[in-house]
């Protein structure tokens, strides 16, 4: 073999050697390629999730518990907020208010009689339907310092109802008295809640409906508000008839003080008078007294003698009535003319 012989075969070796890594470095490319594009996409998938998970929104009607590493640190209002992506979360919880049954199913209108059936004070049964409104006054009470808040607050309404139905006559849980009930209920409510701190505030408590339990009590209490209806229309005539007789009762009142004062005045000057005459004539009686006893005496027959009846015994058991004296001693007088 020569040395043309061994430097081709060496060439073509080199050749081959060449082709084989032009033929792996081809193979290779693809790979790194595939293994770039696969990190682009996972650090975009990255960005995307840290950007998405970095702001929340808060609706009108909410607000939202910020947790950070589990644990509440604040709250936010409504509009757009940033977050620590991963490290915090965010619950939200609705502020609007809402409605609570007791005594009856909501929607249905269902008598539950198990929380509507209540004693009163003087010790009649009634069945009442109370609507409670509410809504969340701190949201990081309400979701984490008890389990379920609104069966709390059920529970307390419950309790508080049956309390005050139970210091009320019957017929002011029927009638008369719903408005102080409620008022005395919703105190009682809110004291109780003070206590719980669950986070929760009563708006308002309202009786919907109140009726005896059984259908011939109810009739009965239908008759006894029939009765105080008629009792309170007999109330209010009389006081009619009263204020349309009293104008006259005082006029005519008025009118007898009047001709009183006015006959106590004449019975004043006519006493006035007869004392004013008889102190004149005490002292006449005093410069003469036998004459002034002669003409009283005259005076005074002469004021009895008309009206006098004579009567005469006859002397046989017999009298006669001379009636009237006064034509008589007319007559008499008349004839000695």
């Amino acid at each position: 073999m020569n040395f043309n012989d061994i430097f081709k075969g060496s060439k073509n070796n080199s050749n081959a050697n060449f082709e084989e890594n032009q033929f792996n470095n081809q193979n290779k490319n693809p790979i790194k390629n595939l293994s770039r594009t696969i990190k682009i996409v996972a650090v975009i998938v990255v960005v995307l999730a840290f950007a998405l998970n970095s702001t929340y929104q808060v609706k009108e009607q909410e607000q939202a518990v910020i947790l950070t590493l589990g644990k509440p640190t604040g709250t936010t209002g409504s509009g757009l907020h940033f977050k620590i992506p991963f490290i915090q979360q965010i619950e939200k919880v609705n502020t609007t208010i809402k409605g609570l049954t007791i005594g009856y199913q909501e929607g249905s209108g269902q008598s539950v009689e198990s929380e509507s059936l209540m004693i009163t004070g003087d010790y009649n049964f009634v069945n009442v339907d109370f609507f409670i409104e509410y809504k969340v006054s701190d949201p990081i009470k309400a979701l984490y310092s008890s389990q379920n808040p609104v069966s709390i607050l059920k529970n307390i309404c419950q309790s508080s109802i049956r309390t005050i139905i139970g210091t009320s006559e019957v017929d002011a849980v029927l009638t008369t008295g719903k408005t102080e009930i409620q008022a005395k209920t919703k105190e009682l409510v809110l004291e109780k809640l003070s206590e719980h701190d669950i986070g929760i505030q009563i708006v308002n408590i309202t009786i919907q409906d109140a009726e005896p339990p059984t259908t011939e009590v109810m009739e009965a209490f239908k008759q006894v508000e029939t009765a105080k209806q008629s009792k309170e229309t007999a109330i209010n005539n009389a006081n009619k008839y009263r204020n349309e007789k009293l104008p006259a009762a005082r006029a005519d009142a008025d009118k007898i003080l009047q001709n009183a004062e006015a006959t106590k005045a004449q019975r004043i000057n006519e006493a006035t008078g007869q004392v004013a005459r008889f102190n004149k004539m005490y002292e006449e009686y005093i410069k003469y007294p036998e004459i002034t006893k002669k003409r009283m005496f005259f005076e005074t027959m002469e004021e009895i003698m008309p009206s006098l009846e004579v009567i005469i015994d006859n002397g046989d058991g017999t009298t006669q009535k001379v009636l009237p004296l006064k034509p008589f001693t007319t007559t008499v007088q008349g004839g000695n003319e």
